[in-house]
């Protein structure tokens, strides 16, 4: 398989997740339990983002350099050989230089803090991202001011936005149309929300689209994840 095949074949095509309606930017959130495979989604959104000639910057909250780099350099391999991608190497020395890594601790991280290093990026001509992704975000006290934020960073910047956050077992609060706390109360501000869902223990993790970017439940639309490979594969 070439480039370009990976391309169109790729499952997030379902979503077109780098792509809002009539191309205007998006904010998108995925949300599991932990463990579930949050960050292989994200990773997998931005690859599929930077095949396609964009730029990407990955905010990891909590996590090193190294370990962030290395979800890349492992999916990306899992994801060539299970294509049988021709010149995988070449390929993936040239996406790579379409991504930046930024990386906070989880008491330091902040809105205000992200908009300054970003902004300082674009106006030293460093680096401009087309999406970003921000994985670890800590969404269980009131995210709502920090969401907007992010929003009104989406639109001044034409930036395409992807959160991860963390749903508890034991909290059953939920939003009308199935949006788990501690995001039950912000669905309003995402244009796209992803709910991963065991199916059974050994067995595929659904991928439910609870929101597209219309503003619909599109509950007949969904992908899975392979737990050995965390791989998305269409249903």
């Amino acid at each position: 398989m070439i480039k370009e095949d990976l391309i169109k074949k790729n499952p997030l095509r379902i979503i077109s997740p780098a792509e809002g309606t009539n191309g205007t930017p998006k904010l998108g959130l995925v949300m599991a339990r932990a463990g579930l495979g949050k960050t292989a989604i994200l990773v997998q959104i931005a690859l599929d983002s930077m095949l396609r000639g964009n730029k990407v910057l990955h905010v990891s909250i909590g996590q090193s350099l190294d370990k962030t780099r290395l979800w890349y350099d492992d999916i990306f391999s899992d994801i060539a050989a299970s294509v049988k991608l021709e010149n995988a190497g070449e390929v993936e020395d040239d996406i790579m230089r379409q991504r930046m890594i930024m990386t906070f601790n989880e008491n330091t991280f902040s809105v205000a803090k992200l908009k300054e290093r970003l902004q300082d990026l674009i106006d030293q001509d460093i680096f401009k991202p087309n999406c970003l992704l921000v994985d670890g975000f800590d969404c269980s006290g009131s995210p709502e001011q920090p969401l907007a934020e992010m929003r009104e960073l989406m639109d001044s910047l034409n930036l395409n936005i992807w959160f991860s956050a963390v749903c508890h077992r034991n909290d059953d609060r939920v939003s009308d149309s199935g949006v788990p706390a501690p995001c039950h109360t912000t669905e309003n501000l995402f244009d796209t929300i992803i709910l991963l869902q065991p199916m059974g223990e050994g067995k595929s993790i659904a991928l439910n689209i609870v929101k597209d970017d219309g503003g619909k439940s599109q509950g007949g639309k969904s992908l899975t994840l392979d737990p050995a490979t965390l791989m998305i594969i269409e249903a």
